[in-house]
């Protein structure tokens, strides 16, 4: 396993790798029927070789993903690892739920401090409440009473918010952010990558494969330009030595469904680091970059100038995910996205629209968006 710097807050030398709790291996459809056995098996793995940032939320697996990490982490592992969990910051109404959740919290996961602490999914709407809530006085206390460890953040939003919430509390040690090769200017992007890490914070990525996406048999297309290149890997080791390609980068989460998946990232782990991919190697990602976007069936560049939507439909957003599923070929996946709290609200999807045609007046594409918006619902929707 190698090893990266957490930031310069901290001199704590991460594992490349994070286990991810997310999306470990199920029974049945139902996001909380965990193998249980199996999902402690691969944890114990990963830390037996190495692997010491072990992640989850609140959410996760319908509430029993920390359950399940905390029966991991007995028996001495809790020792070996920090340990990150995450508030739900769409679930707080008043300052009394910081303890309420964060002890049940506590409870599932059979410990008495968590070492890294995020408030979750930050956006336009969560931050605001939460500072009026006055959310820093609380982990101030949590962290001067041994509870916490260090305070961070995962960001779902628009990269200028991004800098604002990096600037809005100085005692923030790490964030956490969406970055792949797909995803350079999604959310905080590049740029908020070298932000936060110039102002010393580690930086965690999620979704370094896009939930997989980037780990499938790619289509056709995109297999040709790869098999162009003169070292042969798979599509999930191209990913991933992008990402650790970045010395900014701190370590990627990979939410891992099997003893393979958990294999084969650690194998390629061991390979990271600044001189992990040649510049051919990264000019031959540019260029499958360009190919996946060539896949999107509707041309929206995401300008904006649609918005905003008198109903409140967020455009860009919804045809976003809906790319994104034919890009990958994972509906399921748009599904999910489309239908979160945490990256839509439910009044800004597609259903919204009352076909007013304005968005369609001032679209430079000339894209004919009421049929997209009814397209996308019909598909990404909630099922009657």
């Amino acid at each position: 396993m190698k090893y990266r710097p957490f930031g310069k807050k901290l001199s704590w030398q991460a594992s490349a790798l994070g286990f991810g709790a997310m999306r470990l291996p199920q029974t049945s459809p139902d996001p909380a029927d965990i193998d249980e056995a199996e999902a402690i098996r691969m944890i114990h793995y990963a830390i037996d070789s190495g692997v010491n940032y072990i992640d989850t939320a609140y959410p996760y697996h319908a509430g029993q993903s920390e359950v399940v990490v905390g029966k991991a982490l007995q028996d001495g592992y809790r020792q070996k690892v920090k340990l990150a969990t995450k508030m739900p910051s769409w679930a707080i109404r008043s300052a009394a739920d910081f303890d309420r959740y964060f002890d049940e919290q506590l409870k599932r996961l059979q410990t008495d401090t968590i070492d890294f602490y995020l408030l979750h999914g930050l956006n336009k709407d969560y931050w605001p409440n939460l500072c009026n809530l006055k959310v820093f006085q609380w982990a101030e206390k949590a962290m001067a009473g041994g509870r916490i460890g260090r305070l961070g953040f995962s960001f779902h939003d628009e990269s200028e918010l991004f800098k604002k919430i990096v600037d809005g509390y100085d005692n923030w040690t790490f964030c956490q952010i969406q970055y792949n090769y797909m995803d350079t200017e999604f959310q905080a992007g590049e740029k908020g990558l070298k932000y936060a890490s110039g102002k010393g914070l580690a930086v965690v990525v999620m979704e370094p494969l896009r939930g997989g996406g980037l780990a499938k048999q790619p289509p056709s297309s995109i297999a040709k330009i790869w098999e162009g290149a003169k070292h042969q890997r798979q599509p999930a080791e191209w990913a991933l030595l992008w990402v650790w390609k970045h010395p900014e980068v701190s370590l990627a989460l990979s939410g891992m469904s099997s003893m393979e998946q958990v294999k084969e990232n650690l194998a390629t782990a061991g390979l990271s680091g600044p001189s992990s991919l040649t510049q051919d190697e990264m000019a031959l990602v540019e260029r499958v970059k360009t190919a996946f976007q060539g896949l999107s069936p509707i041309p929206c560049t995401g300008c904006g100038y649609c918005l905003p939507c008198s109903s409140g439909v967020d455009i860009p957003r919804v045809f976003q995910f809906y790319n994104n599923g034919i890009m990958y070929d994972d509906l399921r996946a748009a599904r999910f996205y489309y239908n979160s709290p945490i990256s839509m609200k439910p009044d800004q999807r597609a259903d919204r629209c009352i076909e007013c045609g304005e968005c369609e007046e001032v679209c430079p594409q000339k894209i004919p968006i009421t049929e997209w918006l009814k397209k996308v619902h019909a598909e990404l929707g909630p099922k009657q």
